[in-house]
């Protein structure tokens, strides 16, 4: 599935223009959280939007795709009117750890068991409002999940004390030696051969109009 999904996102992008790299470092994370999660009762809050394509295609977008950017097609982000599985309108970065909050406490409050999880980048999270969430929710008792998806994939080189915390983490030996591990894990159960998945979107679709 993640295979079709990456090959899928290459494509449709490929057509309509827009951003890729962001939602190629999360394919795996989105079917793993669909597949995990009771969506759209539990709640996704993605953080900026550039990451949420694989998760449009997920929830039933998928043939409509093409047409984000365009008149009355797709939005970029995610966006409440265009489906149930957008849980949070995003215009800008930094404020998905406070809106999923925000859900957490409010399901908290009604006696709800909705699981709530905020998917942020490393760029997003030096912003102050990602503090002040990352501290409210540090002090309240939230069934809340954070996921930080650090790709290094920020406009400007990332400043701080907490970049320069996550770079020493991402360098220790012990993180160094749990990624190679986890690399040999997924390697020795991932089925041998090649997928076709790129080859039969385009026999299916065509060649796209852009380069990607």
């Amino acid at each position: 599935m993640a295979d079709e999904l990456r090959a899928y996102l290459l494509y449709s992008v490929g057509v309509s223009g827009g951003h890729f790299g962001a939602g190629l470092g999360v394919v795996e994370l989105s079917v793993a959280l669909h597949h995990i999660f009771h969506t759209p009762h539990d709640r996704l809050v993605w953080d900026v939007g550039h990451q949420a394509y694989p998760h449009k295609i997920l929830t039933g977008r998928r043939e409509t795709m093409l047409s984000i950017r365009q008149h009355g097609g797709l939005a970029a982000f995610p966006r409440r009117a265009e489906s149930e599985y957008d849980t949070f309108g995003v215009g800008h970065s930094s404020t998905s750890i406070s809106a999923a909050l925000g859900m957490a406490l409010a399901a908290k409050a009604q006696g709800d068991k909705r699981r709530v999880c905020a998917i942020i980048g490393d760029g997003a999270l030096t912003a102050g409002m990602a503090f002040e969430a990352l501290a409210h929710a540090g002090h309240v008792d939230a069934n809340l999940l954070v996921i930080l998806n650090d790709n290094e994939m920020s406009i400007s080189e990332n400043v701080g004390g907490m970049a320069t915390y996550l770079a020493r983490v991402l360098s220790s030996k012990p993180y160094l030696k749990m990624r190679e591990e986890g690399k040999s894990a997924v390697a020795s159960a991932r089925r041998i051969g090649t997928c076709p998945a790129h080859r039969r979107a385009y026999e299916r679709h065509g060649e796209p109009r852009h380069a990607v």
